[in-house]
This record gives structure tokens, C-alpha cells and sequence, in this order.
């Protein structure tokens, strides 16, 4: 990894005058140019990690760094970021240019490189002709685009982004949520953006940072996150799960149901008890005698792309399906699956620890592809 534009090592936030502890030795590092999410449920600690970066919060303890310089004491106006807030923040006298050329006024440029660095920013964002419009005469989705405009306007080091499309409505909030994306990727800017809604950190993300509690509890990719949620909280935080209890037989076998089944996971203890996750989308649903397991009906909601059915076991488990194929409340039917829908979780196991399990299945995988390569080459 090259150096980090953005690194906390250490970090600790306590409010003082309530001794509330905000954020627990936080460490990570961000890379340039990529879209990073903070994501968790309200006081998780996320908003907090955002106000620091920003300078508008100070660390308890710790440190933090912008660049490679440590910014602890840099005050807001001299660290290179901008922060969206939720609100947008825009000032509402003023027209839409005169809100995007705010931060050039203040670095007294003149009005020539103003006008045509707004003009850029507006194209950007796809606001071109409405210069002299209002504030107050735009759409929640304009205003947004006017405070993302004025975020980039002077192409910092790092873009913050605190929940800013919260209030918009589902379909403009979708539709802002590929712009967003889109022009991240066009500018090459480090983004960091703050979200408790989960399908969104899903679709914009290259990295995810879940947090709860003022702990980053699991960090990775949207596919990672999603595959291989390191806990309960993670698996039912992200998305929907069947959650059951099971016991590790050995490597790739599991038993849960009082049935065994072929795993891809491995790692654990002989009989070490675990939790079975299987998504809800994976469960292919057949006739009853050609099922892995056998469910009765109790449930069926259309949700447009999918029916969501909810069903219980001769265990009385209850099972969460997403299937394009309609049930019938009552009967009874098969549940299939394979065996890399089966994602396995140890009990109270740690960050640290599951990363390392993960990374050495990974090279296992790499290890064994290499020899099953090297025999068809006929090397081995």
C-alpha cells in the first residue's frame, strides 16, 4: 500500500462532560482515491470518525493523519478536505454560483478563473444553466448537487460525506447514489461517506467499515462484508440471514438440523459449535423429497422482484426465502443449497482472528490452484 491519505492510529473519543466513551482505539488507513463508507446504526460512532478527519472534533487520545502529516492540532480551514453535510449547508441568500464560488472567494481568486471553475464544477454535476437560480427554488436533489459541487470545487485531498442523501426520496436517492459513484470515480478524489442504510454502503463502496459501539467490528469489501460477516451482528446488520446454530464436524463438513452438510469453510476446532448463515436469496426452493431440508409454508409476501416466504422446519426454525417462484401457504416444500452458501461463524471470535483464518484459507485456495494447474501441465 502506498501512503495513506488518511490514518488513525490509536484513536480514542471521549466526551468529557457526559464520560461517554464515542470511539475505542480506532485504527485504520484509507488509500487515495477510493469510496470508503462508515457504516452503522445511530451512535455507532461513524459521524464522530467524520467530525475528527474534518477537525471538528479533537481526539481523546491517539492520532490522526492527513497525507502523511499528523493533524491532530491543524485547525478545519487548513486541513485539505470538505465536508457534505446532511443538511447541505448551503447558504440560502445566495444563488446557486454564488454557493459554489464561496470557498474561491475566500481564496481571493480572480473573477475570470472563478466563473470558469464553477462552470466546470456545475458540468460536473449536471447543473449547467441553473447559476442563477435560488436556493430555495431547487429540488432536494438540486441542492445536493450544489453542495457536492461546492465540495469539489477546489479538488481536495478528501471529500467527507455525512449521510447527505438521507433526505431525499427512494427513487432520486438511487439515482444519486450511482452520480455519486460516478463522479468519484471520474475525479479521482478520496471519498468518505457516512450511512446507516446498508444496501446503499453495499452499492457505492470499494471499502466498508461496519461499525457498532465506537469499534470498527469488521472492515472489507461490499462482496467480503456481505460473503463473510465476521459475527452475528455483522450477518444480521448487513442484509438478511438465516441464522442457525450448527457444530463443526471437521474442515468442510458441518451439521446443523441434526443434518451434516458439505461446507467451504474450515479452520475450526473437531465439534466446536458455531452459527450456520445461509442468505436468503441462496435457498433454491424444489419438491419436498428433492430438498436438503423440508419447510412448511407459513407466509409469502410480493416485494416486485421477488417473493419473500417465510417458512418453519420439523425443528420449528424459521427460514427466510427470496424466490421468483410463488408458494403456497401450507404446503410443504424443499429448501436446496450448496455447499459455498453455507458461510460459517465461531462463536465470540475476534477481528484478528478472523482474518487471519480467512487469509489462510485464501492461501490454501491460491496453494491448491497452483498445484492442480502445474498437473495439467503436466509439470507435477
Amino acid at each position: 500500500m502506498t501512503e495513506p491519505i488518511i490514518a488513525f492510529k490509536n484513536v480514542t473519543k471521549v466526551f468529557e462532560d457526559s464520560e461517554t466513551v464515542v470511539l475505542k482505539n480506532i485504527n485504520f488507513e484509507l488509500e487515495k482515491g477510493k469510496f470508503y463508507t462508515l457504516l452503522g446504526a445511530s451512535g455507532s460512532g461513524k459521524s464522530t470518525i467524520l467530525n475528527i478527519i474534518a477537525g471538528l472534533l479533537d481526539v481523546t487520545s491517539g492520532d490522526v493523519y492527513l497525507d502523511g502529516r499528523r493533524i491532530n492540532d491543524v485547525p478545519v480551514h487548513k486541513r485539505d478536505v470538505h465536508t457534505v453535510f446532511q443538511n447541505y449547508a448551503l447558504f440560502p441568500h445566495m444563488t446557486v454560483f454564488e454557493n459554489v464560488a464561496f470557498p474561491l472567494k475566500l481564496k481571493k481568486l480572480n473573477k475570470q478563473e472563478i466563473a470558469q471553475r464553477v462552470q466546470e464544477a456545475l458540468e460536473l454535476v449536471r447543473l449547467e444553466g441553473l447559476e442563477k437560480r435560488r436556493i430555495q427554488k431547487l429540488s432536494g436533489g438540486q441542492r445536493q448537487r450544489v453542495a457536492i459541487a461546492r465540495a469539489i470545487i477546489n479538488r481536495p485531498k478528501v471529500v467527507l460525506l455525512d449521510e447527505p442523501l438521507s433526505a431525499l426520496d427512494l427513487q432520486l436517492r438511487t439515482e444519486m447514489q450511482y452520480e455519486l459513484r460516478t463522479l468519484q470515480q471520474r475525479l479521482g478524489i478520496t471519498f468518505v461517506f457516512v450511512t446507516h442504510d446498508q444496501e446503499e454502503a453495499l452499492a457505492m463502496s470499494d471499502w466498508i467499515f461496519v461499525m457498532n459501539d465506537g469499534e470498527i467490528v469488521q472492515a472489507g469489501s461490499p462482496v467480503d462484508i456481505y460473503d463473510e460477516p465476521i459475527n452475528h451482528f455483522v450477518a444480521t446488520f448487513i442484509g438478511e440471514s438465516n441464522i442457525l446454530p450448527g457444530t463443526m464436524i471437521a474442515d468442510y463438513l458441518v451439521e446443523f438440523n441434526g443434518k451434516r452438510f458439505e461446507a467451504v469453510d474450515g479452520g475450526m476446532e473437531p465439534q466446536e459449535a458455531v452459527e450456520v448463515v445461509i442468505r436468503p436469496e441462496d435457498l433454491q426452493i424444489t419438491l419436498p423429497k428433492a430438498g436438503k431440508l423440508q419447510v412448511r409454508v407459513d407466509t409469502q409476501l410480493f416485494r416486485g422482484v421477488h417473493y419473500e416466504i417465510i417458512a418453519h422446519d420439523e425443528l420449528n426454525n424459521e427460514w427466510l426465502i427470496h424466490s421468483t417462484r410463488k408458494a403456497i401457504e401450507g404446503e410443504v416444500i424443499g429448501l436446496d443449497f450448496r455447499p459455498e452458501d453455507i458461510h460459517i461463524m465461531r462463536l465470540n471470535e475476534s477481528k484478528a482472528e478472523f482474518e487471519a483464518r480467512i487469509e489462510e484459507y485464501v492461501d490454501l485456495d491460491e496453494h491448491e490452484e497452483g498445484l492442480l494447474n502445474a498437473i495439467a501441465k503436466g509439470e507435477k
